[in-house]
């Protein structure tokens, strides 16, 4: 019996050409029933897995940052010192530690918290403690170092013309000590006042116990009318004060001291003078980034006083030096 070969239609034939353009098609688009239409013919598994990987790293690590320089600075804030009187009952019989308010609300207008850093006490038989200075210099993010009594001539290696002009030795100390735990640190720090004359002298530098009496011819520096007195600045050449302060062409600020630098500390530079005398108001040591006294007190310049100097740019710089080195 002979066989007979069936000739295919074009139907048939249609429907086989039809069924392996689709085997085609899914074998290039697809290679294989797991793997989507979307990915490429050349992507890998693992190259696949590496992209993936790497977007969830960014996009952690951008939320770390994040987290990181949106942290609220902590800037410490040395303290004043009252020791206690002779014979006094109560709280004068104490030693206390504070500080004023206008410095502490100057610096939080800026929306960081503030920190009042007390002395430590390493040898006391009752009340000793492991803490040392360094450890605040550690977890702060930068140190203000206020106003208050005279430094004593002790600490730049004189005597005390006058018994009132001994000053605060003990103070002198522990403020010393913080701002070289601070440096070290790489920290920044801005002194004020009695704070821009330790910087001169933590580095070598001397004062005048009295401007009055050493400095005849200067003008007057201190007054009953306290933070209401005033006087112009002149800055000196290549101020970075001047650069940060480039509203005001003839700066007034307020004067409250009757101490003043004499002969600079090493590496210490004069960023502004006093107009009519030449008494050094502000200084800056150049080996660290952001190290600046000031001898006036921008923290009583009211906002209703728009001739007196506005101070926020040179206190926005201390803070951005502090947002910066605190990594």
């Amino acid at each position: 019996m002979t066989k007979s070969i069936k000739t295919p239609t074009a139907d048939t034939q249609s429907s086989v050409n039809d069924k392996a353009g689709l085997d085609a098609a899914d074998s290039g688009g697809r290679q294989g029933a797991d793997v989507p239409r979307y990915q490429m013919a050349n992507e890998s598994p693992w190259r696949v897995m590496c992209q993936v990987i790497a977007r969830r790293l960014s996009g952690l690590s951008n939320q770390a940052l994040r987290k990181i320089t949106r942290r609220t600075l902590k800037i410490g804030i040395s303290a004043r010192i009252f020791h206690p009187e002779q014979g006094a009952l109560g709280l004068q019989s104490k030693t206390l530690q504070y500080l004023e308010e206008s410095l502490a609300q100057w610096i939080m207008s800026r929306d960081v918290m503030v920190f009042m850093i007390p002395t430590v006490n390493t040898n006391s038989v009752l009340q000793s403690s492991n803490i040392r200075l360094r450890d605040y210099a550690k977890h702060l993010d930068g140190l203000v170092l206020q106003g208050g009594a005279d430094v004593s001539p002790k600490s730049y290696a004189q005597v005390a013309t006058r018994p009132e002009w001994n000053g605060d030795l003990a103070r002198d100390m522990y403020e010393l000590e913080l701002l070289h735990e601070f440096i070290e640190a790489g920290k920044p720090v801005l002194g004020i006042c009695r704070g821009c004359q330790l910087i001169n002298v933590a580095f070598g530098g001397s004062l005048y116990q009295d401007i009055a009496t050493d400095v005849p011819a200067a003008a007057e520096h201190v007054s009953d009318l306290y933070d209401r007195h005033y006087h112009r600045l002149r800055f000196a050449e290549d101020s970075t004060l001047a650069r940060m302060l480039t509203a005001q062409t003839t700066p007034i600020v307020n004067s409250i001291h009757h101490q003043a630098i004499k002969t600079l500390g090493r590496d210490v530079v004069i960023e502004a003078m006093s107009e009519d005398d030449n008494i050094v108001e502000a200084i800056r040591y150049r080996k660290s980034d952001f190290v600046v006294g000031l001898q006036w007190h921008p923290e009583f310049h009211q906002i209703d006083e728009p001739d007196l100097l506005d101070c926020t740019p040179i206190l926005d710089h201390f803070l951005r030096a502090a947002r910066v080195t605190r990594f």
